[in-house]
């Protein structure tokens, strides 16, 4: 007990003389010392702060505190959230999920004109496997529909002196002509091995001329083509060129039919000519969607659905539901859905938000806000308010867009999914269709927020789906036109680091400058502010010294 009193003495006389000692450095400091350790402190917190702003903007999160995350999460037995975390969720889901970037363009609603585009803007589908794409985690699918090249992208350009396509956008798509209509057999057939050359051409008129050459040698079908997306002027002219090139497709992919177990080149043949005779067809059933023809481009894609049911990958259903939603039957698009809107197979803001508004348009026009407060949700609106709900946790950016809180622009050729351009594209094309259904959009406007209290975490953990992944915007940024406003999902706020380097700066340089301008005055406020600090120190060791016997005190010192 006496060893465990003496030890606990000599700590309080070795702080009491610390102290003393400190006190003592303190008051032999200049104020020179104050305005160099306060200059000081706040040049290296603002180096800390444009530092922790560049990586903030640049990849959306805080440096400090992401390296403090991934070092201490181990630590703390924490869990990766790139790692599915919802034990409902299927294969097909998390497929879905996944980060992809999908071709997807658009009817032409009014455009009569087909002016001269780009090959590498131009429309790509394909029924080829998926491909990765450059240096990133993402993978290219096929999408939906496209622009027929140049309509909308150059009259937006002449009216608005504005690129609506990025050269990441129409270098994606050069990259899809080269893939799906060329093949190492091109060489066998003189006509494709000059159209293999034009595909790579970057001129526009060098394409073209190298389309007539191709022809005048035979019926070439990517020839005919290239000659539609990018000669024709008007969308009859179009469907002419593509009636020709279905001929001389229909043609090619009988004779490679019969020779494709022949050899690994007849069989790279035969892939590239069904993914040419499937392009075709598809762009005639656009042309019948943009001429009026809607019941026969309707037939044209369910016949194309039929004769190819492997290529699901080309997404013609997402075709079809619109076409269906043209015509306003509601029957045929519930049962195109009860078909692709299965738990295996992969999700898009079409299949989700199309189901949405079916459910939605029972109960859209009696819904009042008011009376449900009131009386509760009737199990059909609960149904309704669940598949908004789910549409929205697929892809959080589209509501906006609907509910025009933000302005439309034109659709990119390429979209990610779950991202702001697959978002930009759904509602550009599918807009029409929710304010045909009265009410839609109020019920949507009424509960689409909802959807957030159920997952205040979408980076960690999702509801239905995989969490969203934290990759999307930076992609969005390289597919949509800088002089769109990117949706950003969540909404970042600053990081707490940011902020605190921020005040620790502006707090440190204003003592400098304080310092610096008034030095007598500084130092007084610095004297008093420390030994207001170490005041509760210095009484507990005056209590001390009054506690312990004065011969015992000197011993101590003497120890």
């Amino acid at each position: 007990m006496n060893g465990f009193t003496i030890t606990v003495w000599r700590f309080d006389f070795l702080v009491f003389f610390l102290v003393s000692a400190v006190s003592m450095f303190l008051n032999t400091l200049t104020p020179k010392f104050y305005v160099a350790l306060t200059g000081t402190s706040s040049l290296i917190s603002g180096l800390i702060l444009i530092f922790e702003w560049w990586y903030f903007r640049k990849y959306g999160t805080s440096f400090i505190e992401q390296v403090s995350v991934s070092h201490l999460r181990p630590l703390l037995g924490g869990v990766d959230s790139s790692s599915p975390t919802n034990p409902n969720t299927s294969n097909g889901e998390a497929d879905s999920n996944r980060q992809s970037v999908s071709v997807y363009g658009s009817w032409l609603w009014d455009e009569q004109v087909l002016p001269v585009w780009p090959i590498w803007g131009g429309v790509t589908q394909s029924s080829s496997p998926i491909q990765s794409m450059v240096s990133s985690k993402r993978f290219m699918v096929p999408g939906c529909d496209t622009f027929f090249c140049g309509s909308f992208p150059s009259r937006y350009t002449w009216v608005t002196g504005r690129e609506p396509l990025t050269y990441y956008d129409m270098n994606l798509s050069a990259q899809d002509h080269q893939t799906f209509f060329t093949c190492d057999s091109d060489h066998l057939r003189p006509a494709d091995a000059i159209m293999q050359k034009a595909w790579r051409e970057r001129n526009p008129q060098a394409r073209i001329s190298a389309a007539h050459e191709a022809l005048e040698l035979e019926d070439c079908a990517t020839a005919y083509i290239l000659l539609a997306e990018e000669e024709a002027t008007t969308i009859m002219e179009a469907e002419r060129l593509f009636k020709q090139a279905l001929k001389a497709g229909e043609g090619c992919y009988r004779r490679s039919q019969q020779l494709q177990h022949h050899g690994t080149q007849y069989e790279a043949q035969h892939r590239r000519d069904t993914n040419v005779l499937v392009y075709i067809k598809r762009r005639l059933a656009m042309c019948s969607r943009k001429l009026g023809r809607t019941r026969e481009a309707v037939k044209m894609m369910r016949d194309l659905m039929k004769e190819f049911p492997l290529l699901s990958m080309f997404n013609i259903h997402e075709n079809l539901l619109e076409s269906l939603l043209e015509l306003q039957n509601y029957a045929d698009v519930q049962a195109v859905l009860a078909k692709y809107d299965d738990i295996s197979l992969p999700k898009s803001a079409t299949i989700c938000y199309t189901a949405a508004l079916l459910k939605a348009r029972a109960v859209s026009d009696k819904f009042s806000p008011e009376a449900a407060s009131r009386r509760g949700l009737s199990t059909a609106e609960m149904n309704a308010v669940e598949a908004i709900h789910r549409a929205v946790e697929f892809n959080p950016h589209v509501p906006k867009y609907l509910l025009e809180m933000k302005s439309l622009i034109l659709p990119p050729e390429h979209i990610l999914k779950r991202g702001d351009s697959e978002a930009i594209a759904y509602a550009f094309f599918h807009l029409q269709h929710w304010k045909r259904v009265e009410g839609a959009l109020n019920l949507l406007h009424c509960t689409w927020e909802g959807t957030f209290r159920m997952i205040p975490y979408p980076l960690e953990k999702g509801h239905l789906f995989y969490p969203y992944p934290i990759c999307t915007e930076t992609a969005d940024r390289e597919l949509l036109p800088m002089f769109h406003e990117v949706s950003v999902y969540p909404k970042k706020e600053l990081p707490f680091f940011i902020l605190f380097t921020a005040g620790l700066c502006s707090f440190t340089a204003m003592l400098a400058l304080l310092t610096h301008q008034f030095p007598e005055l500084m130092g007084v406020f610095a004297k008093a502010f420390l030994s207001t600090l170490f005041a509760p120190l210095n009484f507990i060791m005056e209590k001390v010294e009054s506690i312990l016997p004065s011969s015992l005190w000197h011993q101590l010192t003497r120890i």
